[in-house]
């Protein structure tokens, strides 16, 4: 999922041949994007699952499974945009992988610059979608300031007012620690409304709507005496 403007973007490139990879991921890197690499298709769907990413580069040929039950599987929790790399450029592979739900599709050989452009064409599009529709993206989370909604890989979260204000709060800063004041301070209209749901109340229950949605068990982390930060 395409992040924040002043954040890199992330690539997760799925590819069991080293040399392919290594060229791929110093392309990438050199254009300021966060690459990342996987060898297996269970692998990647497990790292999808679990932090998601901007731009998946996907092989078909893998070793476990192939790239085609990837896109399968990932269509089932995520839609970020896909670029398929096969050996194969049958026309029959090229319409199967685009009906699963991939984006685009570049056979073997090709040249590392074409796909950093392709690239990123795809963020571009992600950008410019996110921002006629009033979402913004933060990694995993999407949030629509304006109609008070946040999406976690997509999934809409049912929040009330006050999870809503924490969650708001903590997307404003991924990774700080906000205090209960500060996170009060932004979310609350009087101290009246605090009295009887305090912020660690609210925390546990929007804990729990985000296990249901898919995310980590601590992807808001308690900082004993300090207070709370979003890590997923």
């Amino acid at each position: 999922m395409l992040r924040g403007m002043t954040a890199a973007a992330r690539i997760l490139v799925v590819e069991d041949e080293t040399a392919i990879a290594d060229t791929v991921l110093y392309a990438l890197r050199s254009e300021g994007y966060a690459a990342e690499h996987c060898l297996l298709g269970r692998q990647a769907l497990q790292r999808l699952r679990e932090a998601g990413c901007d731009v998946v580069v996907l092989d078909v040929g893998l070793p476990d499974i192939s790239g085609f039950e990837v896109c399968r599987e990932l269509r089932g929790f995520s839609q970020v945009p896909v670029i398929f790399l096969t050996a194969r450029n049958d026309e029959i592979d090229c319409v199967l992988g685009l009906e699963l739900g991939a984006d685009d599709y570049m056979a073997k050989p090709f040249s590392p610059r074409e796909l950093v452009a392709r690239i990123r064409a795809r963020l571009r599009r992600a950008g410019a979608s996110a921002a006629e529709d009033g979402w913004t993206r933060h990694g995993a989370f999407a949030i629509d300031r304006e109609g008070r909604r946040i999406r976690y890989r997509d999934v809409p979260l049912a929040l009330t007012r006050y999870e809503y204000a924490v969650l708001a709060a903590l997307l404003q800063r991924p990774g700080a620690i906000l205090s209960r004041a500060q996170l009060m301070d932004r979310g609350w209209d009087s101290d009246a409304d605090s009295a009887d749901r305090t912020v660690d109340t609210h925390v546990k229950t929007l804990r729990a709507k985000l296990r249901e949605a898919g995310a980590r068990p601590d992807a808001i982390r308690t900082h004993r005496g300090l207070g709370y930060a979003l890590e997923e």
